[in-house]
């Protein structure tokens, strides 16, 4: 599959809500389907900069139909207003986006680990009460894409100290967030299958791209020299933030992309190249962790999905 992103599909009449839209590989997403005509809710942690962003996809895209909307994910009431404040309208697609790179522990202001607070708890919560304003009453299901990263395949899901609370290893940490990144959005599409739900839920990875993420945890930790590292090992290895959107767009946007799938780069170790459907981790496949994982999330968030327990299997 050679897909570009000139093979998305009209997208006029179509709502999508990203979070993370204003930097990396949601800014380029953003612009990707406001040039295709979707309406896109960029939510961002800045209205700021999630402003100066959307100034920035009106210059290639004029015409864009782009609202900025304040949303924490680190912050749960941030989640709730957010979601309040969409009530009554319909989406399309949910693209949860947003994310936080092996950075040195802290806490959101809910006292969870960041890392698994942003990029996945905040999700949960984020999906869990934007549910009911999925559009899944159209011919065409409704999506929720949930972009999770190759090192997911590092990761574990340690139940006993899921916070980072006992043992604290950064890239630990995130490899266990972008592991429940993809057992979230496989065992939503079980539920959405079992309830015989018009919607779709599938997860991608967007390979090595060049964008702002991998400066957060040097920046964090005030090391020069990781940083300095991380510019080269970007400009020699990295593909462009535009290609690492692909994989989201495809999912996002393509008519034969499926729920319960998992796309990235086909090209170099899966790191760079044209979106093709990939086998996760074997561990991302587990249901039995998936369900725990499930319900811990709706513990620790106190969001519930308006979804029954699931009976079905994913498709092979």
């Amino acid at each position: 599959m050679s897909w570009t992103a000139d093979d998305i599909p009209d997208q006029g009449d179509r709502t999508v809500v990203i979070t993370g839209a204003n930097s990396g590989i949601g800014l380029e997403a953003t612009r990707e389907l406001a040039r295709n005509g979707a309406t896109v809710i960029m939510t961002c942690r800045s209205v700021d900069r999630g402003e100066n962003a959307a100034d920035d996809v009106r210059e290639d895209v004029p015409d864009a139909d782009l609202r900025v909307e304040e949303c924490d994910l680190g912050d749960l009431e941030s989640v709730r207003s957010f979601a309040d404040r969409l009530e009554g309208e319909e989406i399309d697609v949910l693209i949860n986006n947003a994310g936080v790179m092996a950075i040195p522990r802290s806490e959101t202001e809910d006292g969870f680990e960041t890392q698994f607070g942003v990029n996945h708890l905040g999700h949960f919560a984020l999906t869990g009460q934007l549910l009911a304003a999925l559009a899944t009453d159209g011919d065409d299901p409704a999506r929720v894409v949930t972009v999770s990263s190759g090192v997911h395949e590092r990761g574990e899901i340690d139940f006993d100290d899921l916070q980072g609370e006992d043992s604290y290893d950064k890239w630990g940490a995130y490899a266990q967030s972008k592991l429940a990144n993809v057992l979230f959005a496989y065992e939503l599409e079980r539920r959405f299958l079992t309830a015989d739900a018009n919607a779709e839920s599938m997860a991608v990875h967007p390979g090595y791209a060049n964008t702002q993420l991998q400066f957060r945890g040097p920046e964090a930790s005030g090391s020069r020299l990781r940083k300095a590292a991380m510019k080269v090992l970007n400009a020699i290895v990295a593909q462009s933030a535009e290609m690492g959107a692909l994989p989201t767009l495809y999912a996002a946007t393509a008519p034969d992309a499926e729920g319960g799938a998992y796309y990235g780069p086909g090209g170099l170790m899966n790191m760079r190249g044209a979106p093709e459907r990939q086998a996760s981790s074997d561990r991302s496949y587990d249901e039995e962790t998936a369900r725990r994982l499930w319900d811990v999330s709706s513990d620790l968030t106190g969001v519930t999905y308006d979804l029954p327990e699931p009976t079905a299997e994913l498709p092979a």
